[in-house]
């Protein structure tokens, strides 16, 4: 846990830290970089403000595909002893 994976700015989100690794989930937590933010295919909730700012947690289980801001799909492929293997790629 503690891993950190930088995405591109126009995903609208800054750092994704994994939180904690489960038999079946991924916990995350970015800090938001835009006005708004979307997500689908895994659970997750945060706030921003007016300014942008703020942040997201979200929690994805074993063979979700999420897409993120309508721009960022993530996949969680693969969940081992204390592992995940992540995919991160534009979505579409």
């Amino acid at each position: 846990m503690g891993d950190v994976v930088t995405v591109p700015e126009r995903y609208g989100l800054g750092p994704i830290e994994v939180t904690a690794i489960t038999a079946a989930a991924v916990e995350m937590a970015a800090p938001l970089t835009g006005s708004g933010y979307s997500i689908s295919g895994c659970s997750g909730g945060g706030g921003v403000s007016s300014q942008g700012g703020g942040g997201v947690g979200m929690s994805c289980t074993v063979g979700t595909v999420a897409t993120i801001n309508d721009v960022m799909s993530l996949e969680v492929a693969r969940i081992g002893d204390a592992v995940a293997v992540l995919r991160i790629e534009p979505a579409g």
